[in-house]
């Protein structure tokens, strides 16, 4: 581990042990047994099927996810679905264990595997992500706005609008970024070279060719067909894994986490800005914003938000780490190898 990396990792820490020390004083008063009581109802035959919904559902939104990056590649290789699913699974496995480190772990074995350059594949990854923000931000604002759900909670409802104002936005500018750079994107890359050569060391190259990736994996749109299915599969599987947070929160059984779904995706929204703070193999932000949000937007009690935001974490975010191990055994891989070759190959792009 680099020293740069190890002091992130001793912020991150600290910042969340700050958060922890503030939670504890909020709920000195933490009744453990009450939270035991609460979690033993989830292994009732009630709550295990909706848990084995919500595992159902995250896995779906894997297949969804190599079938997207299938039709990114379709312009330059025929692959399939099944192909792209194992790695997949063993990069979001590395994502789990080790955090950031390990996100490269998926473009860098989908380039191995179909015998493709690592850049392109960083600059489908670089795309990708812009369709998850756009996909998310659309069936948040459509709750916000046009569905009940979010009316219901009352004095945060208008914060709520607030924020989906921002997401509007925050799409709109996106959408004028991607046609900005489609058109001309060498043009701002090379801008961006020189307006920054002289203000750190590499600084303006690294952002310039980040500009270039994200051109490269525009160009793999080819045509409004593909744009409308990457449009579709990006909104399925939003929509995916918002079943699999409202399969979790109603293996509880009780009125207050029976959400529908336009709920369930403002719980999603916390459990996202969360997760700027996480630590590898272990979350924090994450966990801890889901809890706040139940507790104190939709008033759970707070054993069964930590209950709930504990279960909600581990089959949403950890449950892949088995099958992705196994796959990962399967192959010869080690996750830990495959980070390592990942920052090296990386380095070099």
């Amino acid at each position: 581990m680099t020293k740069k990396r190890a002091l992130i990792y001793a912020l991150i820490a600290s910042l969340l042990a700050i958060l922890v020390y503030v939670q504890f004083r909020t709920w000195r008063n933490f009744d453990w047994a009450v939270f035991r009581k609460q979690t033993d109802q989830v292994f009732s035959t009630h709550g295990l099927l909706h848990i084995f919904g919500g595992i159902a559902c995250t896995y779906f939104a894997y297949v969804l996810r190599s079938l997207r990056w299938r039709i990114f590649l379709r312009p330059v290789k025929k692959t399939t679905t099944a192909s792209l699913l194992a790695p997949t699974i063993i990069g979001f496995t590395g994502l789990a264990l080790l955090g950031r480190p390990g996100e490269m772990i998926r473009p860098y074995l989908i380039a191995r595997k179909e015998n493709l350059s690592l850049s392109s594949q960083l600059a489908v990854w670089t795309v990708e992500r812009i369709f998850d923000v756009g996909a998310f931000a659309t069936l948040l604002v459509i709750a916000i706005f046009f569905a009940q759900g979010p009316r219901q909670l009352g004095e945060y409802y208008g914060k709520f609008r607030e924020g989906g104002l921002l997401l509007i936005a925050l799409v709109a500018g996106l959408i004028i970024a991607m046609l900005v750079i489609a058109r001309v994107g060498d043009v701002v890359a090379n801008w961006v070279e020189r307006r920054f050569a002289h203000h750190a060391t590499g600084l303006g190259h690294k952002i310039a060719a980040r500009v270039r990736e994200f051109r490269g994996g525009l160009n793999t749109i080819h045509g409004f067909s593909e744009l409308a299915q990457l449009i579709a599969v990006s909104l399925v599987l939003w929509y995916s894994v918002a079943l699999a947070y409202q399969q979790i929160t109603g293996a509880y059984g009780v009125s207050v986490l029976s959400l529908p779904v336009s709920q369930v995706l403002l719980l999603m929204a916390s459990s996202m800005i969360g997760s700027l703070v996480q630590l590898p193999g272990v979350g924090g932000g994450s966990q801890l914003a889901i809890i706040t949000t139940l507790q104190h937007v939709f008033k759970v009690p707070r054993e069964l938000a930590l209950s709930c935001g504990i279960l909600l974490w581990l089959v949403t975010f950890m449950s892949v780490i088995p099958l992705g191990l196994a796959l990962a055994h399967r192959e010869r891989l080690s996750i830990r190898g495959l980070s390592k070759e990942t920052a090296v190959e990386g380095d070099k792009v």
